[in-house]
């Protein structure tokens, strides 16, 4: 495995122990869809919540910069493929979670309700 899907796989690992441990309820990790893939499938009350995790080792390297307007459309999209194909009925909520460092010291950002979706009709 390339070091970086190693760097990846680790900080969403760190990620889905951080939102258990402040009372998410992680359904799902790496779901895939064909083109579609979210990070992590969490709920909590009655929002669902798809979380998009972006690791870096360096300090200097900002995790949230990845996460731009063509990612977060990805993210809406498969998210709507997500709930159509569960047949779900919660709002949504996408969050951000950046992790900057490596296992032995890292620092951890949890932005939630980072955006709303344009495809959400009232």
């Amino acid at each position: 495995m390339a070091r970086h899907n190693e760097t990846g796989k680790w900080g969403e690992t760190v990620a889905a122990e951080y939102l258990a441990a402040n009372g998410y309820a992680i359904a799902e990790r790496n779901w895939r869809e064909g083109h579609n893939e979210i990070d992590i499938v969490a709920y909590k009350g009655h929002r669902i919540i798809f979380v998009e995790v972006k690791t870096r080792t360096k300090d200097h390297d900002d995790p949230l910069t990845a996460v731009d307007h063509k990612k977060t459309m990805r993210l809406i999209r498969a998210a709507q493929v997500y709930v159509d194909a569960h047949d779900i009925n919660h709002e949504m909520q996408f969050d951000i979670i950046a992790i900057n460092g490596s296992p032995d010291d890292y620092k951890i950002e949890h932005i939630p309700d980072a955006f709303e979706s344009p495809l959400i009709t009232y």
